[in-house]
């Protein structure tokens, strides 16, 4: 598939540790669309095969990054979707009948999720050309209606796995979250669950130290005492998990939690049937926080910076963080 002009940012660092181009996983939650409508959708666009899972999942085959996965995002009815239904018994046709009642009461809220494997750099332009399509179709995102609560999430790869580039990427992050946050323009449906809660104050603090440069046991101990909990815009837990499953698991063992040597950006609301609207928003944000990560003398002072902010009552009334992010180390030249 030929690129177009892309609005898609390159980020600093474009291969990982063994010098192989780095990968990103996208999420994407819609309705609108009947599962197996988006599904063929899905097929078609990058020709692949279809193979049915239970009643509500679909695995993809024929892609060379991966198998793509079209699901309902509903655990439960997922695992009853599992279930054999075969045999004409009264059991199974009153646990088909509880489940056909589940299936149309989620309907109304439950999303579609389209998980994507892990695509190289020069193919996420591809995926802004699965939303228009699947826009022009009739997908619907967090804003069609208020009990929608839908997001896209971005899973990059790291360029290295030190606690160093890590602990620089939760520095760069948390500075700029404010700024990521106004943005984003998060719907009142997210607002008002706790998806994407920010950090903890005191956790802020403890990380944007000056000497805050821990090593890797550390730097996920710290993490889980104040924040054994999925509901964060930017999830490590994926990726200390992947690097110490035991330690994350005995802070957290809900079974939700993929390992993987990724971040886990859940900030960005679904706006599928927006105009325009793509992974490119969100992505070109998120790179400005991984520019910010590469550059430690930039960093520090931005650390340094919003440290003082938090910790000044006056500043905090009469300033914006966000508007001060932007002008100072987002675009400087604006000023």
């Amino acid at each position: 598939m030929k690129a177009p002009h892309s609005p898609l940012i390159t980020p600093p660092k474009v291969t990982n540790a063994e010098g192989k181009a780095r990968r990103v996983g996208v999420e994407l939650e819609l309705s609108g669309l009947e599962l197996d409508t988006i599904t063929r959708l899905v097929a078609d666009f990058f020709s692949l095969n279809v193979k049915r899972g239970g009643r509500y999942d679909r695995r993809l085959s024929g892609d060379k990054a991966g198998d793509w996965v079209v699901e309902l995002d509903y655990a439960k009815l997922k695992r009853l979707g599992q279930s054999d239904r075969s045999g004409n018994t009264v059991t199974n046709r009153l646990d088909q009948s509880a489940e056909d009642l589940l299936a149309w009461a989620a309907k109304a809220f439950v999303p579609v999720e389209i998980v994507g494997p892990p695509l190289p750099l020069d193919r996420l332009h591809e995926v802004d050309q699965l939303i228009a399509h699947l826009r022009q179709q009739g997908a619907e995102g967090t804003e069609d209606s208020p009990v929608y609560a839908f997001g896209m999430q971005l899973n990059p790869e790291l360029p290295d796995l030190t606690a160093k580039t890590i602990c620089a990427h939760l520095k760069a992050f948390l500075c700029l979250y404010d700024w990521l946050l106004k943005r984003a323009d998060i719907d009142l449906s997210r607002r008002l669950t706790n998806y994407v809660d920010p950090f903890p104050k005191a956790y802020i603090e403890r990380v944007l130290a000056a000497d805050y440069w821990p090593d890797l046991d550390t730097l996920i101990d710290d993490y889980l005492i104040d924040n054994p909990t999925r509901n964060r815009a930017l999830d490590m837990l994926p990726l200390f998990a992947h690097l110490d499953p035991e330690r994350v698991n005995a802070a957290v063992n809900d079974g939700l939690t993929k390992a993987r040597p990724t971040f886990h950006y859940r900030l960005p609301d679904s706006k599928v049937s927006q105009p325009h609207w793509g992974i490119h928003e969100a992505w070109n944000d998120w790179v400005e926080v991984e520019k910010l990560a590469a550059d430690p003398a930039r960093l520090e002072t931005c650390c340094k910076a919003y440290l003082g902010y938090l910790n000044d009552p006056l500043a905090r009334i009469v300033n914006n963080w966000a508007e001060k992010v932007h002008n100072l180390w987002i675009n400087p030249s604006s000023q």
